[in-house]
């Protein structure tokens, strides 16, 4: 089965940190190891979109459409940052930077953060999920913090203890699921293909406190204004690869838990409660986020603030709740995530380079780092939703069914603010892009491994934005099963 090696691949790399020395076979073998997890998640989602069977084993292990999706939206990004840390730890030794030693231990750092995300989505049980997202943070923090500068430990430290408090907020969520499922005359479970299909024999006020709980707790872990505080520290200061994980990623296990929690509250207590309070949170996150992009002087921070943009903007998404819009944001998930790695990596290297995060120091960047700046100016197309990239059509889709569904005012503030951050963004990047070489500067290469991830996400970015320009509508309609069949 398909699960076994997505789920036992990442494993057996943790081991194999434990005994292999060599800094550059690990990088080598982890590229090799996530590209088989891909292939198989890959796999794994045709095998359930096509037959619409749920997969089960042990009553441990759930799958339907919706975690395969996430699993294989988590193999992309993670085989993409297993190919770009081959070079940057490389690139990291040779500098000084780090040492051997401390190479190993990212890598073993790397795998344990990824094995934990795969079971996010992949476990039946909500308070195994509630342990998984928690696990998530205690290994990410390490790598948010693995330069040891006194930034990148102060952020760490943020990170582990807002993410906690939020974290507990959810661990009280899904204790109050469990005791509505417990007196409503069933037996104790956690599982939720065992609440699902009860869900509108549970106490309703019970599941609205819960799912309050709930969004506010994981809310805080998917970067949701305004519990959104540790993000742009975290990912600012991150290993490049490990901002891409923590963007691209991380912050949607914490959208997956939210959803499946959702799916119960839909069912048993109805659409409306749900969807007005997912849509005042992705209207909150975007108009906040919007306000820091446009006077933000540090490149990543720019780009975890954008983070928040889109996690609002798939919100929205499915608020609105309609086929058009749930596919839409569903495909949202996987677009920003391909996207915002790809810039994550480039904003890597040109940190690199030039030594510094502070925009207005960053100049020419197309004449310093030629390949890195070409992918830049195409990721800063893909990210503003410039057609025909992928994120455009997602975007199109969401705000076409706020349109259709009569949430002209909902339609209207995505406009708005969509146009707003596409300004800031081209002013952002055209002095960076375009502007004089500082002085002493040299052009400079980026490593093969580097490339190949770069090529990789920027093919999965322009191939869909193009082929689901030829893909027939009809399909939306199964997205709509996940939440009202």
């Amino acid at each position: 089965m398909p699960i076994f090696f997505i789920l036992g691949v990442p494993l057996l790399l943790v081991i194999a940190c434990l005994v292999i020395k060599s800094e550059r076979f690990l990088g080598i073998l982890n590229c090799v190891g996530y590209l088989v997890v891909l292939l198989m998640s890959a796999w794994l989602l045709k095998q359930i979109a096509f037959s619409g069977v749920t997969q089960t084993f042990l009553r441990f292990i759930c799958l339907d459409i919706l975690s395969a999706f996430f699993i294989f939206v988590i193999a992309v990004v993670v085989f993409a940052a297993a190919l770009y840390s081959v070079g940057y730890l490389k690139k990291d030794l040779a500098q000084g930077v780090i040492s051997e030693k401390k190479a190993r231990t990212y890598y073993l750092l790397f795998n344990l953060f990824c094995t934990s995300m795969f079971f996010v989505p992949a476990v039946n049980n909500l308070g195994i999920l509630w342990v998984a997202i928690e696990m998530t943070t205690l290994v990410s923090a390490f790598l948010v913090g693995f330069y040891n500068k006194k930034e990148s430990v102060e952020a760490a430290w943020k990170y582990i203890i807002i993410c906690s408090v939020g974290i507990i907020f959810a661990l009280l969520g899904t204790i109050l699921f469990s005791y509505a499922f417990s007196i409503s005359g069933l037996s104790k479970s956690l599982n939720w293909s065992d609440m699902v299909p009860v869900a509108h024999i549970l106490d309703k006020n019970i599941l609205k406190i819960a799912f309050i709980f709930i969004l506010v707790g994981y809310g805080t872990k998917a970067g949701l204004a305004p519990m959104h505080t540790w993000l742009p520290d975290a990912h600012s200061q991150a290993v490049a690869p490990i901002s891409a994980l923590l963007s691209g990623v991380l912050l949607k296990t914490a959208l997956y838990a939210i959803l499946r929690f959702g799916i119960i509250v839909i069912k048993g207590v109805g659409f409306s409660y749900f969807a007005h309070l997912m849509i005042l949170f992705g209207v909150v996150s975007l108009v906040i986020s919007t306000g820091f992009i446009l006077v933000q002087k540090d490149l990543k921070r720019l780009l975890a603030y954008s983070s928040i943009e889109h996690i609002g903007i798939i919100s929205i998404g499915f608020g609105l709740g309609t086929p058009l819009a749930c596919a839409g944001a569903l495909l949202h998930v996987f677009n920003h995530a391909v996207t915002k790695s790809l810039m994550f990596f480039g904003a890597g290297n040109i940190v690199s380079v030039y030594r510094k995060h502070n925009m207005h120091a960053i100049r020419g960047v197309l004449k310093v780092l030629p390949f890195t700046g070409l992918i830049m100016l195409l990721g800063l197309f893909a990210l503003t939703g410039f057609p025909p990239c992928s994120i455009f059509i997602s975007e199109m889709m969401i705000i076409v069914a706020a349109f259709t569904k009569g949430a002209y005012l909902i339609g209207a503030i995505l406009l708005l603010f969509l146009a707003i951050i596409f300004g800031a963004f081209i002013n952002h990047f055209e002095k960076m892009l375009f502007g004089n070489i500082p002085k002493g500067m040299l052009k400079s290469g980026e490593p093969l491994s580097g490339k190949l991830a770069f090529l990789f996400l920027s093919l999965l970015i322009c191939l869909t934005g193009v082929l689901l320009l030829f893909i027939k509508g009809d399909w939306v309609w199964t997205v709509r099963k996940l939440f009202l069949s």
